[in-house]
């Protein structure tokens, strides 16, 4: 094993996620990579359709290119951060598009051995609509998925 992915997002878990796919890495002498992929902008915006004639309501975020250069800039940030907190030697991947494929495209474009993730506690009607990211790496994965369990 050589090359260890590990995929972090904004939840405080990520952490327990990060030092433990390190540790592992460490304990194999593998090369670490923290990716995080923020999903398309547009969702992180506002865009109400409009009400009786009334278009005052429409405002697209995603239309604004501060605010996407300002969360892409969070997310930089946010990834260097974490690649600190573990070794000055951790590589970063920021992608942006939806999350379980990003993941996978780059686990594979990058020849990752393994794949870290963590479990993050979704309601079950949650779940049954909409799955969880880390389901989906699951079922399409090609390459071993070591999941963190953080769930307290």
């Amino acid at each position: 094993m050589k090359k260890i992915l590990i995929a972090v997002d904004y939840h405080p878990t990520s952490e327990k996620v990060a030092e433990t796919g390190y540790k592992l890495a460490q304990q194999v002498g593998a090369e670490v990579c923290l990716i995080h992929v923020i999903a398309e902008t547009r969702y992180y915006g506002v865009e109400y359709p409009s009400f009786l004639g009334h278009t005052s309501y429409n405002y697209n975020f995603a239309m604004d290119e501060r605010v996407n250069t300002q969360i892409e800039n969070m997310a930089k940030d946010f990834l260097e951060q974490a690649a600190l907190h573990l070794d000055n030697k951790v590589t970063t991947k920021l992608i942006k598009g939806e999350t379980a494929s990003s993941i996978l495209k780059y686990a594979n474009e990058w020849q990752a051995d393994l794949i870290v993730m963590g479990t993050h506690s979704h309601s079950v009607l949650e779940k049954l609509l909409m799955g969880t990211e880390a389901m989906k790496v699951l079922e399409k994965t090609q390459i071993p998925v070591f999941m963190v369990p953080v769930k307290k």
